[in-house]
């Protein structure tokens, strides 16, 4: 026992004699089996041959730290030495040497806490490379060994960037920790990196790490995480949150972040936009299903698609309304865009056996002109597309400043003609209708008037349009019905029995409750017999002629009697008139106005009022406004004559002021 601590002590005594210390540097080259000893890392004090045996035993370690015993000659004494270290790059292998003895016991604890170590790093469930600040490799665990398919004892000390990146990632990486080893700071990096799996995109986490014995070394250690799942469900979610599912075409959300990058452009940003709206949509999908209307949805954003031109995105915004985005636009190119559309929307939609034709209005905005911010240069696309629409459809409209203040008229209707309901601010007024042969009243027209405690008096041109398209027609007819029986009834009570008048609209007889409506206003006013006519204009029998004949009979069997409006103006025909239920018609005021003078609306009158005697019809002139004419009309035996000429408008109490001096001029007379 004795002997073998002196020999440990004389191995010590040995390595300290020769390197100043018990724990001296040692290296071997791949090229040749001299093992060399040192006091300095690098540096060799002492080489001794090894044999081919304990070359190929050191030649074994790998990049992982582990230990090997070993006996050499220093100076022709032998020497058993314990050996600590591993594979540092292809051609090299280093660590640090003791005596046996000396460090048995540390080399086993060591070789436990390294071992321990280096399963946790070989086996972490994340990618585990440590370099140096060339890039060069010093640790590559074994997740990494999995996705580059190279063992590491095959790549320590090679270059990450010449192995696993592209040139341009290999640029940006150098950048990045070039910039770590500069800054001393910690940093995150996504890095796109060759694997056997094709490239994938890892997160890399990179601190540093610093050797922990002999000359202190600062490390860079990246352990990464394979996140191109995670990327790829993120983007598709992105591609999702930005489409239109049912065509495909970017969807509201991408095209106003489109166009709200676009306008944050500043002074240098303009282009323009154009907001499209199919016309006869909703009745195509109503009658042939939604399913129908779908196809025809994804077959119109494809026409649509193959009218733009270079630089323009077409997005839908829903239901059938479609935007085009257009940076850098001159208004002269919109406005082609808009008309090749225009022009290819003429062509018919055919799903199986089914053809359809469809149409779009569109309205065209430019921005800066038009708008400086998101709402506004969208808002007034739309006002010109409704525009459009107005128009005729199948046309389009460049926004003008004069469509925004119709717009804020509508607006200001939208808010004033519901509390003029609300606040008794509507009333009618009366024109008279007097008979063609004795100059007798022959009843009067009830015409609606609101009156604005801000702009006076609001005839129905400014209102009746905007209450059809906000369904406001509705409750505002019933209005009148009301007022109008409760009228009737009250100069009845007075002895004057006159028929009033009133004006159906379309829009109104597809509510199915207008006939009990009617029979409520009758009865709760106690008019009894009907005193209340009603007049239809001659869109009301084009859009549904059958539901049309029913109303008028239910209600002339209510004693209503039944007048067609503006006979002549519409699409109605002659021939019709054998088939509506009618009392009278009343020749439109464009056939009345100078047809004293002209011959070609003499003969139209004429030939009117024949067929008219012909149906049992009676005749009602109106827009009679001087002698001349009244003279003519008297030739043709019209039943009625109703205009300037003898009354304008007026309210009740006013026109019953009027009944009554006409009587008394008459009696005069």
């Amino acid at each position: 026992m004795a002997d073998f601590q002196d020999d440990n002590q004389d191995d010590r005594s040995l390595l300290y004699q020769y390197f100043g210390t018990h724990s001296p540097y040692w290296r071997l080259a791949s090229d040749s089996d001299a093992f060399e000893l040192s006091a300095i890392k690098g540096a060799a004090n002492i080489a001794t041959a090894l044999s081919p045996e304990q070359a190929a035993a050191i030649r074994d370690l790998t990049g992982i730290t582990s230990s090997l015993r070993i006996e050499v000659k220093l100076y022709g004494e032998p020497i058993g030495l314990h050996l600590v270290g591993r594979k540092i790059n292809p051609k090299e292998w280093a660590g640090t040497a003791s005596a046996y003895s000396d460090t048995e016991s540390v080399a086993k604890d060591l070789v436990e806490g390294l071992s321990f170590a280096e399963t946790v790093v070989s086996q972490a469930n994340s990618v585990i490379v440590i370099v140096d600040q060339h890039g060069r490799v010093q640790r590559f665990n074994k997740l990494s060994e999995e996705y580059t398919g190279k063992r590491e004892q095959d790549i320590v000390g090679r270059s990450v960037f010449d192995m696993f990146m592209t040139r341009e990632e290999a640029s940006a990486s150098r950048r990045n920790i070039a910039a770590f080893y500069r800054n001393g700071q910690s940093y995150e990096v996504e890095r796109l990196i060759n694997t056997v799996k094709g490239p994938r995109l890892f997160l890399f986490r990179n601190k540093f790490v610093t050797s922990g014995s002999g000359e202190k070394r600062v490390y860079l250690i990246c352990s990464g995480t394979d996140i191109t799942e995670e990327r790829q469900a993120q983007e598709r979610l992105r591609v999702l949150a930005n489409t239109d599912v049912l065509t495909n075409l970017p969807n509201r959300h991408a095209i106003t972040a489109q166009l709200q990058a676009a306008l944050s452009a500043g002074e240098g940003g303009r282009g323009g936009v154009l907001f499209l709206d199919l016309d006869n949509f909703k009745r195509i999908n109503d009658h042939y299903g939604h399913g129908f209307g779908d196809q025809l949805l994804k077959a119109v954003a494809l026409a649509i698609s193959g009218c733009l031109a270079e630089g323009q995105t077409l997005a839908r915004l829903g239901g059938d309304e479609f935007i085009v985005l257009q940076e850098g636009a001159e208004v002269h190119e919109l406005e082609a865009t808009s008309q090749r559309i225009i022009e290819r929307l003429r062509e018919p939609f055919r799903q199986g056996l089914i053809e359809v034709y469809t149409s779009c209005s569109i309205g065209i905005a430019m921005y800066p002109e038009h708008g400086a911010d998101l709402d506004s240069v969208v808002r007034s696309a739309d006002i010109a597309m409704y525009v459009a629409k107005e128009s005729g459809r199948h046309t389009y409209r460049v926004f003008l400043p004069e469509m925004d203040r119709r717009n804020a008229d509508y607006v200001w209707l939208d808010t004033n003609l519901r509390k003029a309901m609300a606040d008794g601010h509507l009333m009618l007024h009366y024109q008279p209708k007097l008979s063609g042969r004795t100059g007798e009243l022959d009843g009067v027209e009830a015409l609606l008037r609101c009156k604005s405690p801000e702009r006076g008096m609001v005839g129905p041109g400014a209102f009746i349009p905007y209450a059809e398209d906000s369904g406001l027609i509705a409750p505002l007819g019933v209005w009148v019905m009301r007022e109008a029986a409760r009228q009737a009834a009250a100069w009845k009570r007075e002895g004057l029995n006159i028929r009033v008048a009133v004006n159906v609209s379309a829009r109104q007889l597809e509510d199915k409750g207008l006939v009990s409506e009617f029979m409520s206003a009758l009865s709760d006013a106690g008019l009894d017999p009907c005193m209340l006519d009603i007049e239809l204009t001659e869109s009301c029998l084009i859009e549904d002629e059958h539901s049309a004949i029913e109303l008028i009979k239910q209600f002339r069997k209510l004693g209503a009697r039944v007048h067609l409006d503006d006979f002549g103006t519409g699409y109605s025909s002659l021939s019709q008139l054998a088939r509506i239920p009618l009392d009278a018609i009343k020749l439109d005021a464009s056939f009345v106005r100078g047809v004293n003078e002209n011959p070609v609306s003499q003969a139209l009158a004429r030939a009117i009022v024949t067929v008219a005697r012909t149906l049992e019809l009676k005749v009602i002139a109106e827009g009679v406004e001087t002698s001349e004419e009244t003279a003519f009309l008297d030739t043709l035996g019209v039943d009625a004559k109703q205009g300037y000429l003898y009354a304008k408008p007026m309210p009740a109490a006013e026109f019953t002021e009027w009944l009554a001096r006409r009587r008394r001029l008459h009696l005069i007379a």
